[in-house]
């Protein structure tokens, strides 16, 4: 299972371009609820999650698998997922089961605080380079190291979720996606 995790002023773009595509793909994603199963982007776009944050937990504990979770940037969404105990709990889960972690814009963040990025290529929104503790910035779209998936910020979703894409279903399959949405 994909988890994307959504908290009050996410960007929206880089939150449900990833859930779309993905969705094309076939690949399973539930959106998480942080701050609510009801949940407003940082441009005032109102969303239902698909769970909240105690129904996800319910699912880790009771063996949900997870293969992604997916963190979207957009203030204060990102500072609010950064401070939530159910997003570390599942970047704990995801890193002992090997899963990917994606994280766009200034949600990278998130992972450079705990030593995630260590040693790591990554990219992030400009501006929030000091927070990738430990990790090579790389000014692109997209940074693909090892499990860790990065984007630089909401012109790059695009791209950012089609590197999901292409991490769980294959480079195929992400270009594919890739040409019938560029058509």
């Amino acid at each position: 299972m994909v988890y994307l995790f959504l908290a009050d002023g996410f960007e929206e773009i880089e939150a449900l371009t990833p859930v779309d595509l993905l969705r094309r793909a076939g690949v399973a994603v539930t959106t998480v609820g942080v701050t609510g199963k009801t949940v407003t982007g940082s441009h005032g776009i109102t969303v239902a999650a698909d769970v909240s944050a105690e129904e996800a937990m319910a699912a880790l504990h009771n063996g949900e698998a997870i293969e992604m979770i997916v963190l979207p940037g957009g203030m204060p969404g990102a500072a609010t997922l950064d401070a939530s105990e159910v997003v570390d709990t599942f970047i704990d889960a995801a890193e002992k089961a090997n899963a990917y972690i994606a994280a766009i814009c200034a949600a990278p963040m998130i992972l450079g605080k705990r030593g995630l990025l260590n040693g790591k290529k990554a990219t992030c929104f400009p501006g929030f380079e000091e927070n990738l503790h430990g990790a090579e910035y790389v000014s692109t779209h997209t940074v693909t190291d090892g499990r860790h998936i990065t984007g630089q910020a909401m012109g790059a979703a695009t791209e950012f979720a089609l590197a999901l894409v292409k991490a769980l279903k294959g480079e195929g399959a992400a270009e594919e996606l890739r040409a019938a949405v560029f058509a």
